[in-house]
């Protein structure tokens, strides 16, 4: 279980720099632009999320690989995106892997340290979202989170998955890939179909 989770980890802070970079260069940013954004992107949940469960240090320093993945993903990503334009979706779809994976490891991080189920439902959906809402804030967008497609609500429903789960079979294993699923996939329709929660619309108009 160990060793899925670690490659799980690696994957999402490849995924979320991938994501980074291809928003830094939405902004035409140099290389140190692309990389800052790049790591912020990818490091940013896991970081906050260490911080407020006061485990320390936080996992990229205790861990320098998950620092230099984020590094490299991004200096690869920049130049490849060179030769070949990448397609206009890949941005969402790469941040809902991204989202499915560090909700999983957020919630288990938080669970595996004692917290009780809501806390750690709270850190699996801050560890999800937290760098995507850092990118788009550093690139001058409106953070996904704030918007009308499903996003939190992705990520919230597959952290609860992932504590019914891990509770009732006693398996982070099948816990972590239906969790992922639920959360990509609830992401990816909500791109597709445009899918978004009622909005909240008031009739008082202002005086």
């Amino acid at each position: 279980m160990q060793t899925l989770l670690y490659v799980m980890d690696l994957f999402g802070v490849a995924v979320f720099a991938i994501t980074g970079s291809l928003a830094a260069g939405r902004k035409h940013m140099d290389l140190f632009g692309v990389v800052v954004l790049a790591t912020v992107t990818a490091l940013g949940g896991g970081t906050l999320r260490d911080l407020i469960l006061g485990a320390r240090p936080v996992f990229w320093v205790s861990a320098p690989v998950y620092l230099l993945v984020a590094v490299a993903t991004a200096i690869v990503t920049f130049f490849l995106v060179r030769f070949r334009e990448p397609p206009r979706k890949l941005l969402s779809v790469a941040d809902a892997f991204g989202l499915a994976v560090f909700t999983v490891l957020g919630t288990q991080k938080a669970l595996d340290l004692g917290t009780s189920a809501g806390i750690a439902v709270v850190m699996g959906v801050m560890t999800g979202v937290f760098g995507g809402m850092i990118r788009d804030v550093l690139s001058g967008e409106i953070p996904l989170i704030l918007r009308r497609e499903i996003y939190a609500t992705a990520s919230l429903c597959g952290a609860i998955t992932f504590w019914g789960i891990s509770i009732t079979l006693q398996s982070q294993s099948l816990a972590a890939v239906i969790s992922v699923a639920v959360t990509l996939g609830l992401r990816l329709s909500a791109i597709k179909w445009k899918m978004s929660l009622p909005l909240f619309v008031s009739h008082d108009k202002d005086r």
